[in-house]
């Protein structure tokens, strides 16, 4: 028996909303709560991404160990170049290093630095 059930994935960041609005338009998902210092979005299922505001956010510098990345989603997609593609007009950034691009995955950051990745199954 599970001791507990995942919740949220909480992001910080310095802009919950704009954060929030990203991967609302990635996801496909819908912003469902919105205060000043924290967004909810969310497909209706069970377990949410949330945005928190950290005024004083640094963002990981992945690979260097100095600010490493702590953590990172894996998002599956059917067509990395139209993905990557979307993603960057959304305010996504490809990563300068991009350790899978021949094993079916790519590593962006998203307007508040944190790592994610389009992979294919």
């Amino acid at each position: 028996m599970a001791i507990a059930r995942m919740r949220s994935v909480v992001l910080d960041c310095p802009d919950p909303k704009r954060l929030a609005d990203f991967y609302s338009a990635l996801l496909g998902w819908e912003i469902t709560s919105v205060e000043d210092d924290w967004v909810v979005v969310t497909n209706g299922q069970p377990g949410r991404l949330c945005f928190q505001l950290a005024e004083d956010h640094q963002p990981p510098d992945w690979p260097n160990p100095d600010r490493p990345q702590q953590l990172h989603l894996d998002l599956t997609v059917d067509d990395l170049d139209r993905a990557e593609a979307e993603a960057l007009a959304l305010g996504a950034v490809k990563h300068r290093h991009q350790p899978g691009e021949n094993d079916g995955f790519r590593v962006f950051l998203d307007p508040a630095g944190h790592p994610f990745c389009f992979c294919v199954d």
